[in-house]
């Protein structure tokens, strides 16, 4: 394999733990994925899959306590972060790897101005002086549509839309390679919502950037993504180009999720809804996570740990259907 071929993020046997006095959330357990340079991947699932966790653990910001990554490798064009010393992982987050978090209206400081966060970004990463990284963050403004000349009002004097669009500008300021976005839309109306999936997709595509975003909306997905990883209960349970996974799908859980989608076309039909709920991270059951919900399931579901099959080339399902 030569070095165009290689991943530029290749996440191998990761499992992430939270010790608590009311027991160990067990977050992330034993997923692997790669993404290659200039590829955008749809990490879906429901509240408390493990996404944002997987995200953290890729920017090598698990807070200890009460977080461990208990195994596995993370590995950044061949370099495993999490051998890093402190020095590394300053100079890794920001230069090769960069995100967006959740919410915009908390990701910003409300006392410093949209252009000294933006500015201070490009002072502590790319080492530019004030007034250098002043004119870097007027550039980064116009780039994600807000006009230059707001450079110094706060945070309180944009709208939503807006604080995410500067919150996008921070993330890029150092035009990293790996982009992570924590549902970058989940706060913002719909119309506001295609405008900003709409500026990053441009965005990735100027800079070459590879992309993880984190989302439980499968219609975004399609907009923006190459491909597609489903999560349940810290699992990867399903992977694949957005046609292998979309029209091919394999996965119980996956179908499941397709069928809840309410169907524009189809005024009479009913939500069909998957019974029960995500189990708690402290007391997994044992087997495949997903078989007290399945409506597949066999007597060995409830003590064999599924493998990850690949069914078809690049289209992997973790499910004992497929073994």
């Amino acid at each position: 394999m030569n070095d165009k071929d290689k991943p530029l993020l290749s996440v191998r046997n990761l499992t992430i733990h939270y010790i608590t006095d009311n027991g160990v959330v067990k977050a992330v357990n034993d997923i692997s994925f790669d993404l290659a340079k200039g590829e955008t991947m749809g990490l879906v699932g429901e509240t408390g899959a493990g996404k944002t966790t997987t995200a953290l653990g890729i920017m090598n910001l698990i807070p200890n306590p009460p977080g461990k990554i208990i195994n596995g490798e993370i590995l950044v064009d061949g370099k495993n972060i999490l051998e890093f010393n402190k020095y590394q992982t300053r100079k890794y987050r920001g230069n090769v790897a960069s995100m967006i978090f959740q919410d915009p209206m908390t990701a910003l400081n409300p006392i410093l101005t949209v252009g000294e966060q933006i500015a201070e970004v490009s002072r502590y990463h790319n080492k530019l002086s004030k007034a250098e990284s002043y004119v870097k963050a007027a550039e980064m403004l116009e780039l994600v549509g807000i006009p230059s000349e707001r450079i110094n009002e706060y945070p309180h004097q944009f709208s939503g839309g807006m604080k995410q669009r500067v919150v996008i500008a921070i993330a890029l300021a150092c035009n990293p390679q790996l982009l992570l976005a924590d549902e970058p839309t989940t706060a913002l109306d719909v119309t506001i919502q295609a405008q900003v999936l709409a500026l990053m997709g441009d965005l990735i595509k100027k800079y070459g950037t590879s992309m993880v975003l984190i989302t439980h909306d499968l219609g975004v997905v399609t907009e923006i993504c190459d491909r597609v990883a489903i999560m349940y209960a810290g699992q990867i349970v399903e992977t694949g180009d957005l046609e292998a996974v979309y029209e091919h799908t394999k996965h119980p859980y996956t179908k499941g999720l397709f069928g809840s989608l309410p169907r524009i076309s189809d005024k009479t039909s009913r939500l069909n809804p998957i019974d029960g709920l995500m189990p708690d991270p402290t007391n997994l059951p044992n087997g495949c996570p997903f078989h007290p919900r399945c409506p597949d399931k066999m007597p060995e579901c409830e003590s064999r740990v599924p493998a990850n099959t690949e069914i078809e080339p690049g289209h992997f399902v973790r499910c004992l259907l497929y073994e």
